[in-house]
């Protein structure tokens, strides 16, 4: 398919007609649960279950023809410095964006659209959430022409201000690149083994409590569920010791079966067909089955990036990267760029987004044993001082709950402070937390805009501090730090961000 021509002083342009007929379906998916309900609830009823079937059928008209109006009225244009949506039916708005604004434009595609061969153009500002534009929907041509357009236009800014005419030419190919990471379908299913997951169960409970006003019982009556538990029970124990220790491993295999569906089907509908490219223009990541993304992120727009893993996933050497920027991801200020790769696939990532990776050879230190100490005497000392009413009010033995939490957790505190350091190379600050689930986040010195040390009572006649780090798109602190290291760290980073030129940052 060609892709439609669009100039930079074309006419107003309105969206796809046939995105209409995509919100036409959207709100009829919306009514078929209620209608179902409405259905089993006056089965016995005609009257008035035709009346339900009227009203649930005006409704979707009365959308279909708002949705009419509001399509006629907005429009798009592709000015000659800028692009400009106006829209409203009664009241009208105009939005103008300059194209040096933009920071990039990505689409998106949900399962509907992508059927009608739509997407949705979402308009990166670094402003994120609703100050972002959007245009739903377009074809998927023109979509593409419409990204293209943008880019070349804010390229043309770009390459006159550092006066060069071929760096914009050069950037303009930025559709393919090189791979850095790919997972095919096994390495989704392993990850998917590892996304367990019981949220379905939460779902079920959200559709019956909209259900049971129809249904005409009270389905988290608590009675109801003991009478049914107990005529269970009452099966059981007729059957014997032998076939309840067989439902019991069937109830627990059949848990583990859901969870396993759930975190398979919610990992292969996020990442299948997961891919990450270096392109001339930045990181290029495109996944999702029914829903289609397709974003791009400059270099210089990396902010930090972020390794993590978890409980289970970590004993088998899988981790997680990702970036930290201003960029809007579904609502996430950051970037999942691996979420299921092993260190040495990691690595080579960080690197090309001109990041350090962490090494051994770096200069760690731990946190001020004295932080280690109050952490674990405050941890540990809210249980033991939670004994004192269970020794009161409760039969002695329950005494010991409280104990074994205080010591466990005083003992954990004291354990896990030697998996917690930091290191500061010549370019980069790295901080590494976590006794089960390692975290460890990595931040360019010269992208870091504020230091900041806080002491509260405790850490000032204690001699430690907490140190945050002001970072674009994300946070980055460090708590237990002593006070002279934290001053140190506070000095270097801030001579570092006071050296930069930053009007020699390029893309």
């Amino acid at each position: 398919m060609s892709e439609p021509a669009l100039s930079r002083t074309a006419e107003p342009r309105r969206t796809a007609p046939i995105g209409l007929l995509v919100n036409a379906i959207a709100s009829l998916r919306q009514t078929v649960f209620p209608l179902l309900i409405a259905g089993f609830a006056f089965r016995e009823d005609l009257e008035k279950l035709g009346g339900v079937l009227v009203v649930v059928a005006i409704i979707p008209l009365v959308s279909l023809g708002m949705a009419y109006l509001h399509w006629l009225r907005r429009t798009y244009t592709t000015g000659a410095e800028d692009i400009r949506v106006e829209s409203g039916i009664v009241s009208r708005a105009a939005r103008s964006v300059p194209y040096e604004r933009i920071q990039d434009v990505s689409l998106e595609q949900k399962f509907l659209p992508r059927l009608f061969g739509l997407v949705e153009v979402k308009f990166e500002t670094g402003a994120g959430g609703a100050d972002d534009l959007t245009l739903a929907y377009l074809t998927e041509a023109e979509g593409e022409a419409l990204r293209r357009l943008i880019r070349e236009q804010r390229d043309d800014a770009e390459a006159a201000a550092a006066g060069s005419a071929t760096e914009a030419g050069a950037a303009a190919d930025d559709e393919t690149g090189d791979v850095l990471f790919a997972m095919d379908t096994p390495r989704l299913v392993k990850f998917g083994l590892f996304e367990f997951s019981l949220a379905v169960f939460a779902v079920i409970g959200g559709l019956f409590q909209y259900a049971e006003t129809f249904m005409g019982i009270e389905l988290w009556d608590p009675k109801l569920w003991l009478n049914l538990a107990e005529s269970q029970q009452g099966k059981l124990a007729a059957l014997g010791p032998m076939a309840q220790v067989l439902s019991a491993v069937a109830g627990f295999i059949a848990l583990l079966a859901v969870g396993s569906i759930t975190g398979l089907t919610r990992t292969f509908l996020r990442d299948w067909g997961f891919v990450l490219e270096k392109t001339a223009r930045g990181f290029r990541r495109r996944r999702g089955l029914f829903t289609r993304t397709d974003v791009v992120m400059p270099v210089h727009r990396v902010q930090a990036v972020e390794i993590g893993t978890g409980l289970v996933r970590y004993r088998f050497g899988w981790h997680g990267l990702k970036f930290v920027s201003l960029a809007q991801d579904a609502g996430s200020s950051s970037h999942v760029v691996a979420p299921f790769a092993q260190l040495d696939e990691i690595d080579p990532i960080i690197r090309a987004a001109k990041f350090e990776p962490p090494s051994d050879s770096l200069d760690w230190h731990r946190l001020s044993r004295k932080y280690r100490f109050d952490s674990a005497l405050i941890e540990g000392g809210f249980f033991a001082l939670l004994a004192i009413p269970v020794a009161i009010f409760a039969p002695l033995p329950f005494v010991l709950v409280p104990l074994g939490l205080a010591a466990f957790f005083a003992g954990a505190n004291l354990y896990s402070w030697q998996f917690h350091r930091h290191a500061l190379s010549a370019t980069h600050i790295f901080n590494r937390r976590g006794l089960l689930s390692p975290r460890t986040q990595i931040a360019s010195r010269v992208k870091l805009h504020s230091v900041e040390i806080s002491q509260g009572p405790i850490a000032q006649r204690r001699g430690y501090a907490t140190l945050h780090l002001g970072l674009a798109g994300g946070s980055f602190s460090m708590a237990g730090i002593p006070a002279d290291q934290a001053r140190e760290l506070r000095s270097a980073i801030l001579g570092s961000i006071a050296a930069r030129d930053y009007s020699q940052i390029q893309g």
